[in-house]
């Protein structure tokens, strides 16, 4: 299973990303895909998640300004990213578990200018 993350840059608070993570090698469909995030300094957090039923979740750091969707036949995910803040600095990360173990992408840097 490999996972590639992209859509990463720098924008002004206020302004939007999209990431964006394609899954190889496995079923995508079938599986929750969730997005992490860990800014310098800091322990890896959870953004949020997306069942294979097109259930989301999300921290309340973010709950409001972020949404997670899913493409299964791009075997694709999306982080929708919204009034962006110089708190959302961080790498992102998407994850992915099944039957066949722990996967993560390589992520890739947001970096928000105040």
């Amino acid at each position: 299973v490999q996972l590639q993350a992209s859509g990463g840059g720098l924008v002004q608070a206020g302004g939007t990303l999209r990431l964006s993570c394609r899954a190889t090698g496995t079923n995508f469909r079938l599986h929750t895909l969730s997005w992490y995030r860990q800014a310098p300094g800091t322990q890896r957090e959870l953004v949020g998640t997306i069942t294979s039923g097109h259930n989301t979740s999300y921290a309340d750091t973010v709950k409001g300004r972020f949404t997670i969707s899913r493409d299964n036949i791009r075997r694709t995910s999306y982080l929708q990213m919204n009034n962006l803040s110089p708190e959302d600095t961080a790498v992102y990360y998407c994850n992915l578990v099944s039957g066949r173990g722990n996967f993560w992408g390589k992520g890739t840097l947001v970096t928000v200018s105040s």
